[in-house]
């Protein structure tokens, strides 16, 4: 949503919510743990008074443990936080529980996937940074597609029902192969959902699919 023409926010959500946009991804950045500022609980919590699709917040914060319970008391959300700017991220995932939220964790370029593997078995989510957060308009990082594979492997071979998702780059040229790599949910910006070259309901269509051309 931070990719939106904000002064028409309310058409592009009533177009999401006609076609059964499945999330409507909510990136909040502190000016800390990324280098810039994003969005805010007031915003999703207006999104939420306004609509009924739920809220997949994104917290690019560094202090999850004050403010992460905050936002999983919105009704109908899921919280995705970063799991190395936590002390005790499993502690983090029961108090965002806790609080009314399904959990997710995301995975930085940098960080590995066996760095995460002792909390999978607590969240319903886990989205693979195909780029350095912070930013769109940024290239896809290759090297994030052979994680987001490995990925969909452990949990598939660990029995594991848990949504896998992707942000960053999620081009038309980038979407085949992070589908065919295991991804089931698109974080769509600039480059594809918004992509101002066409209607926001025939970009929905193309990437639906792009989507099940690649997941047959």
């Amino acid at each position: 949503m931070m990719c939106a023409d904000f002064i028409h926010l309310k058409a592009a959500v009533d177009t999401f919510g006609d076609l059964g946009i499945e999330y409507l991804h909510i990136d909040i950045m502190d000016g800390h743990y990324v280098p810039n500022f994003t969005l805010g609980i007031d915003y999703c919590r207006a999104l939420r008074g306004y609509c009924a699709i739920p809220l997949d917040i994104h917290l690019m914060i560094e202090d999850v443990d004050k403010f992460g319970p905050e936002f999983a008391a919105i009704p109908n959300s899921l919280i995705t936080f970063h799991p190395e700017v936590c002390y005790h991220p499993l502690r983090t995932i029961q108090a965002i529980r806790k609080a009314g939220a399904r959990v997710g964790i995301a995975i930085d370029p940098a960080l590995t996937l066996e760095a995460v593997k002792p909390l999978l078995p607590e969240v319903d989510l886990v989205c693979v940074m195909t780029v350095n957060p912070g930013y769109s308009g940024q290239r896809l990082i290759p090297q994030t597609l052979t994680k987001l594979q490995a990925l969909a492997h452990y949990l598939h071979q660990q029995g594991y029902s848990i949504e896998i998702e992707v942000d960053g780059n999620v081009s038309w040229e980038n979407i085949p192969a992070m589908v065919s790599a295991g991804a089931e949910v698109l974080v769509a910006g600039t480059s594809s959902i918004f992509d101002n070259r066409a209607l926001l309901e025939d970009n929905i269509a193309r990437m639906r699919q792009l989507f099940a051309v690649q997941s047959a």
